[in-house]
């Protein structure tokens, strides 16, 4: 005689650790990031943005977090982690980008001379 009673914790925690892999920072991070989009969705509608995707399940929460959790569930969104290679090039990207706006901001003003600066006016 077992019944299907709600649980506190619904979806349940079990399948969406399975998903992302073990990890519990790896499930918060992916639910939270995805929850914030949801919250995007519904805070840009109307403004002509369509950007951004809407719920993928009809929930009886109007929670984007617990819509976040259920998308997990019903394997609507999937948790996908870099890989080393993926990892390492996104530092060099980064490395690369700093590098270029370091010798930049200095190189801005390499043309002008003191020569070239604001003298006071003249008197007469």
């Amino acid at each position: 005689m077992s019944t299907d009673r709600p649980t506190l914790v619904d979806p349940p925690i079990e399948p969406l650790l399975d998903a992302a892999g073990d990890s519990k920072f790896t499930l918060v991070a992916a639910a939270s990031k995805r929850a914030r989009e949801i919250n995007d969705y519904w805070n840009g509608l109307g403004k002509g943005s369509g950007r951004i995707v809407p719920p993928q399940v009809v929930s009886r929460s109007n929670k984007s977090l617990t819509m976040a959790l259920e998308e997990m569930a019903e394997d609507k969104l999937a948790i996908r982690r870099p890989t080393a290679e993926e990892l390492e090039e996104e530092r060099a990207e980064q490395e690369r980008l700093a590098a270029e706006l370091a010798t930049d901001e200095f190189g801005l003003l390499s043309d002008v001379r003191p020569s070239d600066s604001f003298n006071e006016p003249e008197t007469l």
